[in-house]
């Protein structure tokens, strides 16, 4: 008899290994896992372990503690796996959420009228199952960098007067993965050209009266 239902949400990585851990058993004389009410593998004292499907090969059976492995994980071994035992005092499922880990995001940058710039971070790569509830996206930028999330967790705002030499990094992360990406702030803004034309007014004049003293210098010793 169950005198407890207890569900648990699993994450397993594609093509790893999980575990689903029972509490409260008992040794007992037969154990059978099931996937969706489909056997995933059956044991007895009599008959021994079986596995069914395309479980055969790629689970293992502790008939010690009910424990059940599953390996090489796809996506098709999604879904709610439940524990039938004499031994469980709970009932035990799990549902299991097989992912994969992100790929590097993409990050790019635009600036607004005000001179604050905007930073976006997406995933580019084409058959990535984005799963919108899994999938997180977080900023991280430097002390001298004044970051605020923007509209949507993939965006950010920079203010105009932080320290546009760093770097500002974009972390997508799920349950299992992360992976991150990094844009520098000086590639957004337009290259400043104020000090060079500084420099230039300073030697303008410089090279000017030189031209003169050579003019002059020449002209005397063409007399």
């Amino acid at each position: 008899m169950y005198f407890i239902s207890c569900s648990q949400e699993i994450y397993g990585a594609m093509n790893g290994n999980v575990t689903f851990y029972v509490s409260k058993f008992h040794p007992s004389t037969e154990i059978i896992w099931k996937k969706e009410k489909n056997k995933v593998v059956e044991w007895d004292i009599q008959s021994g372990l079986e596995a069914f499907q395309s479980f055969k090969d790629r689970v293992y059976l502790d008939i010690g503690s009910g424990n059940l492995t599953i390996t090489r994980l796809t996506k098709s071994d999604e879904g709610l796996y439940e524990l039938e035992s004499p031994g469980v005092r709970n009932k035990s499922e799990f549902h299991l959420k097989v992912i994969a880990p992100p790929p590097s995001p993409s990050t790019f940058c635009s600036l607004s009228d005000d001179g604050n710039i905007t930073l976006t971070c997406e995933i580019m790569e084409a058959g990535y199952d984005i799963d919108g509830n899994l999938l997180q996206y977080s900023w991280e930028c430097p002390p001298t960098v004044q970051c605020h999330r923007g509209l949507s967790p993939s965006e950010a705002y920079v203010l105009k007067k932080s320290d546009l030499s760093q770097n500002v990094q974009c972390v997508v992360s799920n349950p299992l993965f992360r992976t991150s990406a990094s844009i520098s702030l000086s590639t957004c803004v337009p290259e400043d050209n104020t000090r060079h034309r500084y420099v230039l007014f300073a030697i303008l004049p410089a090279v000017i009266c030189g031209l003169l003293f050579l003019k002059c210098f020449l002209g005397r010793h063409s007399q």
